[in-house]
Formats: C-alpha cells, sequence, structure tokens
C-alpha cells in the first residue's frame, strides 16, 4: 500500500492501540490511527467520513461492541469493521459476525491481525469495483436503451421524411407562388409570409431530427442571433408558460454567428427549457445578447478557443441553482436530476456539442436558491449575412426555352414544378412514375436536354430511369430530387447531374437547372444545393 489507511480504532487503553498500530506498520500496512474511547467521539469521526477500517474492542465503560457495530453499520455501512478484543468468546465472536462484523480477533491471537485485515481489505475493493462495474452496467443498459430510442426516432423521421418533404415542396413553393404576384404593400403578404416560415421550420424540424439520431453532416449558415431570439420568442413565451416571466435584452449591434439554424434555435430551446424546469413555481427568465472579446478560454469546452471576437448568448434564470457536485456533470449525457421519466440528460449535452463543434464554448454559474447563468460563446462571422426566404424572388435570366422531362409520383409537387417551369419559358412532359417516362422520354428524345426526377418512386427508381434515358442519350442532362436524406450523394462524380433536397425554393430549383443547361460536361462544376432557411 502506498496511501496510509485510515483505521478509526475504539479502544480505552493506549498500550493496545500503540501494539496494534506498530503490528500493522510492520505487516506492510502503513496506516494512521484514530484512537476513540467514547460512544460520542465515535460517532463523529463516523460522521466524517475519513476512515477505511474500523477497529473495535469489545467491552469499554459504557459503551460495548455491539452497540458500536450497530452505528457502524448504519453510518458507514461499507467499511471493514474487525473486532480486536480480549473478552471476545468463541459463541459471542460468531454472533458479531452474523451482526455484519467482518472478523475478529483475539489479543491474545495478534498474529492473526495483519492477514485478517489484508483480506477484509481485498474484500472491500472487490465488492468497491463490483458496485462500481454494476453501476456502469446499468448506465450502459440506460444509455443501449436511449440510444435506441434515438434510432427509433432517426427510422421514424426518415420513414416519413420523404412524404413529409413533399407536403411542405407543396407547401413552401405555393407560398413564394404567390409572395413574388404579390405587391409589398398588399395586406396578405404577411399572413404568407408567416406561412412560409412555418414551413421552413417543420423543414427545420425534419433535418434536426435526422441529424440528431443519424448524425447527418449541418448546413452552417451565418445568422443574426438576434433576430433568431425575436423569430422564436413567441415560441419560447409559449414553452415556459404564464408563471414565468421572460424577457430578452438584445445588444442593438448587428451580432453574426456562422451556425445551422436549427442547431442555433436547439440551443436557446435547450436553455430555455432547462431554466424552466429550474423554476416549477415560477420565476425570472432574461435571455440577452452582447459582443464581446475573449482573451480566455472559458471553463467548458473541447479544445481552447483563440482570442478574438465572440458572440455571448446569455440564459439566467432565478430557479433552484445547482450544487457543485451536480454542476460538474450537467454536460455529461444521460445525466439529470430530475424523476425518472421527465428528462432524457441529453439537454445540455446537445447543447454542449453543438456549441463545441461550432468552435464556441461555455460557462456556467450558479448559486443555491437564487438561479443559475449560461453564458454560450460562439465566435463572431465577419461575412455578410445569409440572405432570407422572401429575397428569394425569380429572377426571368433563370427561365430559358429547353425541353424538360418531369417525373414525380406525388401529384401536388409534379403539378407545382410543372407550372413553374413552363411560367420561366421551359417546355415540361410529365409523367408519374418511372415506366411512364421511359415512353414519353423515348417519344421525346430528340428535343429532350434534362431530366427532372424523384429518387424514390414506385415500380422505377429515378436512378434506374436515368440510366435507361442515357443508353438512349448519353449527353442527357439529369436532376435529382428526394426527400429522403439518404439520398444526398445521388449523382455524385457525374459532372452532368445535380441533387436537391426537398424541400427546396423555386428559386434553387431555376438556378440549377440554368447551370446544369448552360455548361458542358467538361467544364461543369456540382452545384451545392442551397439551404433554404435563412434568418
Amino acid at each position: 500500500m502506498t496511501t496510509p489507511l485510515r483505521v478509526l480504532h475504539l479502544e480505552d487503553n493506549p498500550t493496545d492501540a500503540d501494539l496494534i498500530a506498530t503490528m500493522l506498520t510492520e505487516g506492510g500496512i502503513p496506516c494512521t490511527p484514530r484512537r476513540v474511547d467514547s460512544r460520542e467521539a465515535f460517532v463523529r469521526a463516523l460522521k466524517e467520513g475519513q476512515t477505511d477500517l474500523i477497529l473495535a474492542d469489545y467491552s469499554l465503560p459504557g459503551f460495548d461492541g455491539i452497540v458500536a457495530l450497530q452505528l457502524a453499520r448504519t453510518i458507514a455501512p461499507d467499511v471493514p469493521f474487525l473486532f480486536v478484543s480480549g473478552t471476545l468468546g468463541e459463541e459471542l465472536a460468531i454472533d458479531t459476525m452474523q451482526r455484519g462484523a467482518t472478523d475478529y480477533i483475539l489479543k491474545q491471537r495478534l498474529g492473526r491481525l495483519v492477514p485478517s485485515v489484508q483480506r477484509a481489505l481485498r474484500s472491500f475493493q472487490d465488492r468497491v469495483e463490483r458496485a462500481r462495474a454494476e453501476t456502469a452496467l446499468r448506465q450502459s443498459e440506460l444509455q443501449l436503451r436511449q440510444v435506441q430510442k434515438m434510432e427509433a426516432v432517426g427510422r421514424l423521421a426518415g420513414g416519413v421524411a420523404h412524404d413529409f418533404n413533399n407536403l411542405l415542396t407543396v407547401i413552401m413553393g405555393h407560398s413564394q407562388v404567390l409572395l413574388n404576384e404579390m405587391s409589398p404593400d398588399n395586406p396578405q403578404r404577411s399572413k404568407i409570409e408567416e406561412m412560409q416560415k412555418a414551413g421552413e421550420r417543420a423543414a427545420a424540424l425534419i433535418r434536426q431530427l435526422l441529424a440528431f439520431s443519424r448524425k447527418q453532416p449541418s448546413e452552417p449558415k451565418v445568422l443574426n442571433v438576434n433576430a433568431v431570439l425575436t423569430d422564436i420568442e413567441s415560441m419560447m413565451r409559449r414553452l415556459v408558460g404564464a408563471d414565468i416571466d421572460l424577457a430578452l435584452k438584445l445588444s442593438p449591434e448587428n451580432l453574426r454567428v456562422t451556425v445551422e439554424p436549427s442547431q442555433l434555435e436547439q440551443i436557446i430551446i435547450n436553455l430555455v427549457v432547462n431554466a424552466r424546469d429550474a423554476m416549477p413555481n415560477g420565476g425570472q427568465l432574461l435571455i440577452e445578447t452582447s459582443a464581446c472579446h475573449l482573451a480566455g478560454t472559458p471553463a467548458y469546452h473541447l479544445k481552447p478557443l483563440p482570442p478574438g471576437s465572440y458572440v455571448r448568448l446569455s440564459v439566467s434564470d432565478t430557479g433552484c441553482g445547482m450544487f457543485p457536485e451536480v454542476q460538474a456533470h450537467i454536460f455529461e449525457p444521460f445525466f439529470t436530476t430530475k424523476e425518472e421519466g421527465k428528462g432524457t440528460g441529453l439537454g445540455l449535452s446537445t447543447v454542449f456539442g453543438i456549441v463545441t463543434q461550432n468552435g464556441g464554448g461555455l460557462d456556467v454559474t450558479s448559486e443555491i436558491g437564487r438561479g443559475t447563468r449560461f453564458d454560450v460563446y460562439l465566435p463572431s462571422a465577419v461575412v455578410e449575412l445569409d440572405k432570407g426566404p422572401n429575397q428569394d424572388l425569380i429572377r426571368p435570366s433563370l427561365g430559358g426555352q429547353e425541353t424538360i422531362l418531369l417525373v414525380e409520383d406525388d401529384a401536388g409537387v409534379r403539378e407545382l414544378l410543372r407550372d413553374e417551369l413552363r411560367k420561366m419559358g421551359y417546355r415540361v412532359f410529365e409523367a408519374k412514375h418511372g415506366l411512364e417516362a421511359c415512353l414519353v422520354g423515348t417519344q421525346q428524345m430528340g428535343e429532350l436536354q434534362l431530366l427532372l426526377t424523384d429518387v424514390v418512386m414506385p415500380g422505377m427508381s429515378g436512378t434506374e430511369l436515368a440510366k435507361h434515358l442515357r443508353v438512349i442519350k448519353p449527353g442527357l442532362k439529369l436532376l435529382f430530387i428526394s426527400g429522403y436524406s439518404d439520398d444526398v450523394n445521388i449523382g455524385a462524380g457525374d459532372p452532368a447531374s445535380a441533387y436537391l433536397q426537398k424541400p427546396f425554393t423555386l428559386e434553387t430549383l431555376a438556378r440549377t437547372i440554368r447551370e446544369l443547361l448552360d455548361t458542358n460536361q467538361t467544364g461543369f462544376t456540382r452545384p451545392t444545393p442551397q439551404p433554404n432557411t435563412a434568418r
């Protein structure tokens, strides 16, 4: 042993106590004994918790070993307890073992002391390791169940994503058509804009579910933090309820960060929900933003943050606060102080993951009974903000007169795209599925210049259709569209093809078609799909 054993010795004879300590040290068990000879001193030492081994005489003036054993098993149940006595008979010794004593040694036979202590310590260490392994196993089982839940969410989200994204394509597409046809002062314009924003949020929610459960890459954008907070303020107020006073104190500066929009919202919502749960009886919730210059790295980070300009997002509550031992674990996955079924333990760990993934860090201050404050630091963005969706007006220059074969099994999506492509000047032939497209495409192959097809369709997939038509016309340009996120790499490496993830804006569709048609195969650069949730 390298660390001295902390021994609590209940013994009224100092000479015996010194002898026992000497025997332990000489037997290879260095120790720091603490001798007590009264009930009060014994209880006080037990409650201090600095004990690795208890040795006790059986008979002391006004205090006996059985009571000492009962106290030890109540206050420090895991600490080995050995009787070392000269008055302990065999029957009495057996009785103490049945009551929970680890072993007993007669003072007349102290030669058994060192082996008995070594055996007791080994047994104690085995119990500790077994308990640790059992705890780790239970934690692993809980994590496995949570992972299985996440995988189930991912499968569910993936299963509904295609149909859901088709619906969103129709909703957002027609919203954009109406906005394009409305004058800026039309009184109905704000209602259509709200409808389009709702569609964008639904699309972001699907991407967020898929990204969280399937670890899909995010699409960072330059965002105005104040604008994001303003957009979701009404949702936050509904989340916290009427008994919590929510206030926003936003910096007058233009605070820009580069992050995926749904991830920034997820940071905010998780912190707001965490604050709400810390105030079950109501309270005050303050959200602040400011620009700051960091010279040092915040307390919670993955790697040191370089000095420079950062945006600080602070969420403060007047709730119950946290003890230091709780605060030390708050960002660990699956750690929660909530009742079973009330929390997953993933909220704050998700916040930590998103913040650090985007080059940031966090500070946390908390005081019991007075509340908690989270400070999130994200690097300031120096480039221009991405354009908002209402700026994505279709310019006439993005139209054309080429012939396009449109293949889409969803009638709503097909009719929307057909009508808008014709408005742009294109000649459009349409088909409901791959087999029909083969017939139409074969008949019109001489004029056909672009195949615009959904990927997942009954009977024949979009990729199979493209291969079939490419046999007839090798130079045919291909534009794949899909509501399944798993299809994102289709066409990669083919300079005459591109891919768009549903839902997409009509501006993005028009631009991608024009780039495909205007560029020769040898000089074509595959366009990056344009996100449609700019703030």
